[in-house]
């Protein structure tokens, strides 16, 4: 297996994709039909992903992907203003993809 990717899921999204068979949220409030790919990190940008992005919420899940079980492609783009490379999942989440989904709560102003 290459290495994992990671996805940063609000917990009621997560919820909400067993009853539609797939994930389909890019980010925060917006989704894969809004923004054409889903926002990904790989294990070294996963703190700061959320630390930018979700640093006002106290509760995640994060969700641990294998990319040989997804369907459509991944690309690494720039991120705006960045040079930084992020994961992009250009198609649905399946949820067979996902290796392990944990509840991630904030401790001070860290994630654990």
């Amino acid at each position: 297996m290459s290495e994992p990717l990671f996805h940063i899921a609000l917990v009621e999204d997560w919820i909400d994709a067993f009853a539609n068979g797939e994930y389909r949220m890019s980010t925060r409030s917006m989704s894969l039909d809004d923004v054409g790919f889903i926002h990904m990190s790989t294990r070294a940008q996963l703190i700061g992903t959320a630390n930018r992005f979700y640093g006002d919420l106290d509760e995640l899940t994060v969700l641990m992907i294998d990319p040989a079980r997804l369907e459509d492609p991944v690309r690494f783009e720039a991120a705006p203003g960045s040079d930084e490379l992020f994961p992009h999942l250009y198609g649905a989440l399946p949820l067979a993809a996902v290796l392990d989904a944990r509840l991630w709560q904030r401790t001070t102003n860290e994630w654990s």
